[in-house]
């Protein structure tokens, strides 16, 4: 990991890139191991601060308590909780432009270490496992990478010492949980397949949810709590897909992480 950094940071002094959202000049390791400069960073504030959210999809609650209306009125969930980190607007577009299609790996670091962060806030006592949502068939020969399969090879670095355990403290109002959620005990499973299908955003939530039925495969023996991971939701049809899957597939609990809210 400190010769990657290194690496980053000799690559920002000679082909200078600049923070992936104001441009300012990268100077620190920090600055270039998360492709931000530290003012930008500082601005990322993840949601679920003091604002309440959601228990069921994770987004931000204006005036409803516990639930959001959307939800109340939807149908049935197989996932049992998501998290969301930000909005997919304004400079939070900008962040995921950088790295999904200007590919800048530099942002796919800073976006995992959140993505880290926000496993503490689903409060899991027990072991978990993460699995990304897999892409479409030929994406990846397509555009040569896979932004969410990138995010879970960052995840998936420590696992070599999968069996100590790791705990952090962490204050929940009054009281103090122990956490089992550390970098190092994170383990992957790429344990999801996806049919070729239409792209969701050409879709209504309807058609979404009827889109991906059928499409979404086990390709093998899922975890027993999984926490499935994706860059944006907006109907969260493809994570319930993938939930029903694995829950199908003897999965008891799945959860989820989405870098932003739609």
């Amino acid at each position: 990991m400190k010769i990657k950094r290194i690496l980053f940071y000799l690559r920002e002094f000679f082909f200078p890139a600049g923070c992936a959202l104001c441009g300012v000049t990268l100077t620190s390791m920090d600055e270039t191991w998360y492709g931000l400069c530290g003012s930008c960073r500082n601005d990322m504030l993840l949601c679920g601060g003091e604002e309440e959210s959601c228990d069921l999809c994770g987004r931000p609650l204006i005036s409803e308590k516990g639930r959001c209306l959307s939800c109340r009125n939807g149908e049935d969930r197989h996932f049992d909780r998501v998290i969301t980190l930000y909005p997919y607007t304004g400079k939070y577009r900008k962040l995921l432009a950088a790295y999904k299609f200007n590919k800048n790996l530099a942002v796919g670091c800073f976006l995992a270490e959140r993505i880290r962060e926000s496993v503490r806030r689903l409060n899991i006592t027990e072991d978990f496992v993460m699995v990304p949502v897999p892409p479409r068939p030929g994406k990846i020969r397509k555009t040569g990478w896979d932004q969410i399969e990138y995010l879970a090879k960052l995840l998936a670095r420590g696992q070599a010492k999968e069996g100590k355990k790791f705990y952090v403290a962490v204050n929940n109002f009054r009281s103090k949980k122990h956490i089992a959620t550390s970098a190092e005990n994170i383990r992957v499973s790429r344990c999801l397949k996806r049919l070729p299908s239409i792209s969701q955003k050409k879709l209504n939530r309807e058609d979404r949810r009827k889109n991906l039925k059928g499409r979404i495969l086990l390709t093998r023996t899922p975890p027993k709590t999984a926490i499935v991971f994706d860059d944006v939701i907006t109907t969260g049809s493809t994570l319930d897909a993938c939930a029903a899957v694995l829950k199908a597939g003897g999965a008891e609990k799945v959860y989820g992480i989405c870098l932003f809210y739609d």
